[in-house]
């Protein structure tokens, strides 16, 4: 790095923050970067500032939105009778991708992860549960990832909300196991929304 300016050694250790960025995807970037014109560069700042700024977490699903509820759950067009649980807000977005779905969400923050030494208690699943209480949802979808904390999680919360008498579902086996929701195409996804099964004891 001693080849290097001060400045772009910044932005080289700022950009393998990133998560799969190592340092030759870090210099491919940096050198893309500096390349764009004033003009792009800037605005490619401004819109990480203002994503910072003005994002917040949905009051009632944990979604990412500008205002205190995000766009989905102020849509009147959604069905209020199914609730699509995932992981990450990421996942809502891959999933509104397909348009197969036109119910809510509701955003966990996380998979139950004990080696990680997240339980329970670290999700949203208590606020999930309030939501049932005070809600008319009949169905629960269970859009964890297809990975060892993902079903993890969906063992979890299939006991704890099946014990309160809700439809549970889990999506069918369009994601393969092992992999994430946000990098499954829409094609899958709409497959496996259609083919989600009930979970049962």
């Amino acid at each position: 790095m001693k080849t290097y300016a001060q400045s772009l050694v910044q932005l080289l250790e700022s950009l393998e923050l990133l998560p799969g960025v190592g340092p030759r995807s870090a210099e491919r970037m940096a050198f893309y970067i500096l390349r764009m014109p004033q003009d792009t560069a800037r605005k490619l700042a401004q819109a990480i500032l203002d994503a910072k700024e003005r994002l917040r977490f949905c009051e009632i699903c944990f979604n990412l939105g500008e205002e205190l509820r995000c766009p989905v759950c102020q849509d009147p067009s959604r069905d209020p009778s199914v609730l699509c649980v995932v992981e990450e807000p990421k996942d809502v977005l891959a999933v509104e991708k397909t348009g197969a779905f036109r119910g809510l969400y509701h955003v966990l923050l996380g998979a139950i992860a004990p080696l990680d030494g997240i339980g329970p208690e670290l999700l949203k699943i208590d606020e999930l549960i309030r939501r049932l209480s005070e809600s008319t949802i009949q169905e629960v979808i269970i859009a964890t990832d297809a990975d060892k904390d993902g079903e993890t999680t969906a063992s979890y919360l299939s006991t704890l909300l099946r014990s309160r008498g809700i439809k549970v579902t889990r999506l069918a086996s369009g994601i393969p196991v092992g992999s994430h929701l946000e990098y499954a195409d829409s094609a899958t996804l709409t497959r496996a929304l259609e083919g989600r099964y009930e979970i049962s004891g």
